[in-house]
């Protein structure tokens, strides 16, 4: 599941572009300032960044040049939403560092299809319908896994979970991170709640003797380990 970040202080379009970007599958954040969306990047940088040039706070071109400037986000694909649609006005977004430029207003099926071509260049890891590992295979267009050939029936909370490991093989993610990317910012559960998901994962995937390729890290959080050896 791509995470995608909105910057945008439209209120109606941020609303109309987190509904469509959900409706295609994606994990979607918020936010309506510049300088805020420069402190969520530090926290966690998302997949794709859409960036409205005019922000409060800090304009959507600074944060450009800004995020291009960190190592950590040099490489993040910037889409920028912009009222400029003059050509010099183009060409200084794209020299920033935005990997495309889209004038309002815009047709939103062809930004879901910019969208979509970036990450399947960038990160097409995260928009591959089919992630494998070992036995283990998850398909996103049809929602069903299958380990060694056989289904494995998980509820929606624990599909998710197993994608958005199975998206970042080998990444150590905490409570709280796994809490904001299969929740949501805006869902409020406990942490513990991501333990009890977590073994009911692994209960619906490691049945019969087969490893476990769910790896505890203590004190940390958890792993997907795509190393795991099917037996």
């Amino acid at each position: 599941m791509a995470h995608v970040l909105i910057v945008e202080d439209e209120e109606p379009l941020c609303l109309l572009l987190r509904y469509n970007l959900e409706a295609e599958g994606y994990s979607v954040d918020t936010c309506v300032r510049g300088d805020e969306a420069e402190i969520r990047l530090e926290e966690r940088a998302p997949d794709l960044l859409l960036l409205d040039w005019m922000l409060p706070g800090l304009s959507g071109i600074e944060l450009c040049r800004r995020i291009r400037a960190r190592p950590q986000t040099k490489s993040l694909p910037i889409i920028m939403l912009t009222a400029r649609g003059e050509e010099n006005e183009r060409i200084r977004g794209l020299s920033t560092g935005a990997d495309d430029y889209v004038v309002k207003p815009f047709s939103v099926p062809e930004l879901m299809a910019r969208v979509r071509a970036i990450l399947r260049r960038a990160k097409p890891e995260v928009v591959s319908s089919l992630l494998t590992a070992g036995d283990l295979e998850l398909d996103r267009e049809t929602h069903r896994v299958r380990r060694n050939g056989r289904e494995v029936h998980l509820g929606p909370t624990e599909f998710r979970l197993l994608e958005y490991l199975m998206q970042s093989p080998g990444r150590v993610f905490t409570r709280e991170q796994l809490l904001d990317g299969v929740w949501g910012h805006d869902v409020y559960v406990d942490e513990r709640t991501v333990d009890v998901h977590v073994g009911r994962l692994r209960k619906a995937i490691n049945r019969g003797r087969v490893p476990d390729p769910i790896r505890t890290v203590r004190g940390a959080g958890y792993a997907f380990n795509d190393q795991f050896a099917p037996t």
